[in-house]
Formats: C-alpha cells, sequence, structure tokens
C-alpha cells in the first residue's frame, strides 16, 4: 500500500512501517500503530474521506517523540521558529517542532496531514476534521487504560466536539494537579472547546 493523499512524495505504508519500528521503542511503535487504527476508524465514522491520510497522521504523529533535546533546539533554530519554544519540552516540542522533521525526513507538505500532527497535544481554538480525529485518536486508542477513557471513547463517536473538550479538560487538570505549567494554547483549545458546547446547549 502507498499512501498517496497529496501529501508531497507517495510514502509505502510497510516502508514507513519498517523506518518507525527502528526509530521508536517498542511501547511507542505499538502507539502509533493504535492510533492510526484509531484515526482510520474515526475517520470513516464522521464523514472525512481522506481515510488513507487520517491513518498516516496517525502513523507519523509521534515520529519524533524520541528526539533528543538537542535535535529540537536546532530544528528550532535552523527554521527560525519562536524562541519562547526553547523554553518548553518534547511534550511540545514532538508536535511543534517534530513537524520539520517530519518534513525532512519523508517529503511531505501536505499542510492540513502536518498541522494535524503540530498540534495533536495541544490543539486549537479552530480545528478541522482531521485536527480533531487525531486529537482525539490519540487519547482513545486501544492500549489507553485511564479513568475516563471509556467516557471519551463514548463522546468521541458521539460528537466529536464534546470529545475535543472533554480530553482538554481532563488534560489541564491532570497538569495542574501536578503543578507543571500548561502550553498557553492548551488553555485556549479548553477555552473555546467549551464555548462551544455551552453555545450548543443553549440552542
Amino acid at each position: 500500500m502507498v499512501f498517496e493523499a497529496n501529501i508531497g512524495a507517495p510514502i509505502n505504508r510497510d516502508d514507513l512501517l519498517e523506518k518507525l519500528s527502528a526509530n521508536l521503542s517498542e511501547k511507542r511503535f505499538l502507539h502509533v500503530q493504535n492510533v492510526a487504527a484509531t484515526a482510520k476508524k474515526l475517520a470513516e465514522h464522521w464523514g472525512y474521506l481522506a481515510v488513507e491520510k487520517a491513518e498516516l497522521a496517525g502513523l507519523l504523529h509521534d515520529y519524533a517523540k524520541e528526539e533528543t533535546d538537542e535535535t529540537f533546539k536546532d530544528l528550532i533554530h535552523k527554521y527560525k521558529l519562536d524562541p519562547a519554544l526553547l523554553e518548553w519540552n518534547n511534550n511540545i516540542w514532538h508536535g511543534v517542532v517534530g513537524i520539520y522533521k517530519i518534513q525532512e525526513d519523508f517529503g511531505i507538505t501536505d499542510p492540513e496531514l502536518l498541522r494535524a500532527i503540530e498540534i495533536h497535544t495541544i490543539g486549537s481554538s479552530e480545528m478541522g476534521l482531521l485536527d480533531k480525529i487525531l486529537y482525539v485518536a490519540d487519547y482513545i486508542e486501544d492500549s489507553r487504560s485511564f479513568e475516563g477513557v471509556e467516557k471519551a471513547r463514548s463522546l468521541a463517536y458521539e460528537d466529536l466536539d464534546a470529545a475535543v473538550a472533554y480530553e482538554t479538560l481532563h488534560t489541564v487538570l491532570f497538569l495542574a494537579q501536578k503543578q507543571v505549567q500548561i502550553y498557553p494554547q492548551t488553555i485556549i483549545t479548553y477555552n473555546a472547546y467549551v464555548d462551544k458546547l455551552r453555545t450548543k446547549n443553549r440552542s
């Protein structure tokens, strides 16, 4: 199978899996395959026609997750990204900065695919269908096991905006309980999606 969904260079699925397996730990490799399978199901459920692109986004979303801090810092400097990114860590970098590593290694140019990967951990106040699919698939894939995951899985197939809001709320609560800094865009996502649900409930 070859991924050809307007992504730039065609990517052979078997070759990609081989590269991911070599680049990622066994646990992470299983995770990206699970996210890809979940993203595919969500795409089919919600009528996202580029199902292969959703699957590819799932496979690639954590491609840079196990890169070194120095690799991310070099990419931030190389591409003249916001210097404030240097104050964060892998949890933010592997998406926001990792897309540049993906472009370099695979020649992918599709802006929709890259955007979904860029914001898959932080969300955005304006998210397209693929953005939401990947964001939620990463949270509910089959190997996830935490309090509330079954509720999240149900919401994913009932109301995608509600699923985004639920995930973001619980991410914010988790980080607040750990007393760690929360990336500003995550707060923006939370505010936007809570407001979307409030508006829906009024109508």
